[in-house]
C-alpha cells in the first residue's frame, strides 16, 4: 500500500537544541514538504522577516482568531502566544506534503489528539544540560532572565521525552541530520487507520 495523502512530522525540544539548523539540513532530502509557520504575539528579532519565520500578529488579533477556531493549537510560551493556523497545513495534506510542525510539547499533545494517525513525533535536544546552557549563552539572543526560564522549561520538557516517537541528540548535526532525514522519509509511509482498515476488508474480500 502506497501513500498517497500527507503526513505530519513534529519536532520538538528546548530552544537552542538546533532543530532550526537540522530543518535547514534536512528539507532538501525529504521530499515535498511544508513547514508549518507559527504565528506569535513575540516581538520580531532582528534579521527575521514576517511570514517566513512567523506571522507576527498584535495579542488582540491573535485572540480574534482564537475565538474563530482558526488554530489547530495554541500556547502561551514566556508570556508570548504561539499558533499553528489550521488552513495551510490541510492544504498542504490534500497535495501530499510532509507538513513539519516545529512546535513545544503542549502543541505536540494537540496535533496528537487531532491528527495521530499520520503524525510522527522527535525530540531534539542537545547531549546534556550544560551544553543547553552554553548554546543559549553563546547565541545571545536572550537577556540572562529569558535564558533562565528556558532552561527552566527545557528541564520539564525532557522529562516528557517518553510521549514522542523518537529522539535525536543533536550532538553531531551531520549525523543528526542523517537520523532526522530517515524518520522523515519514514513519516510519509505512516498510514492512517482508516486506510488500514479498508485494505483489511479488501484483502479478505479477494481471498
Amino acid at each position: 500500500m502506497n501513500r498517497h495523502s500527507g503526513a505530519i512530522l513534529v519536532l520538538s525540544g528546548p530552544s537552542g537544541a538546533g532543530k532550526s539548523s537540522l530543518i535547514h539540513k534536512i528539507t532538501d532530502h525529504i521530499g515535498p514538504t511544508y513547514f508549518s509557520i507559527s504565528t506569535t504575539t513575540r516581538p520580531i528579532r532582528e534579521g527575521e522577516v514576517d511570514g517566513v519565520h512567523y506571522h507576527f500578529v498584535s495579542e488582540e488579533e491573535f485572540k480574534h482568531d482564537i475565538e474563530q477556531e482558526m488554530f489547530l493549537e495554541y500556547a502561551v510560551v514566556h508570556g508570548n502566544y504561539y499558533g499553528t493556523s489550521l488552513g495551510p497545513v490541510k492544504k498542504a495534506l490534500k497535495e501530499g506534503k510532509l507538513v513539519i510542525f516545529d512546535i513545544d510539547v503542549q502543541g505536540h499533545d494537540a496535533v496528537q489528539n487531532r491528527l495521530s494517525d499520520i503524525t510522527t513525533s522527535v525530540f531534539i535536544t542537545t547531549p546534556t544540560l550544560a551544553e543547553l546552557k552554553k548554546r543559549l549563552h553563546n547565541r545571545s539572543t536572550d537577556t540572562d532572565a529569558v535564558i533562565a526560564g528556558r532552561i527552566e522549561m527545557a528541564k520539564r520538557e525532557v522529562q516528557r521525552i517518553s510521549e514522542y516517537d523518537f529522539l535525536v541528540v543533536n550532538d553531531n548535526l551531520e549525523e543528526a541530520s542523517e537520523i532526522l532525514i530517515s524518520i522523515a522519509k519514514a513519516a510519509r509511509m505512516k498510514i492512517p487507520t482508516l486506510q488500514i482498515n479498508e485494505f483489511v476488508h479488501k484483502w479478505e474480500e479477494e481471498s
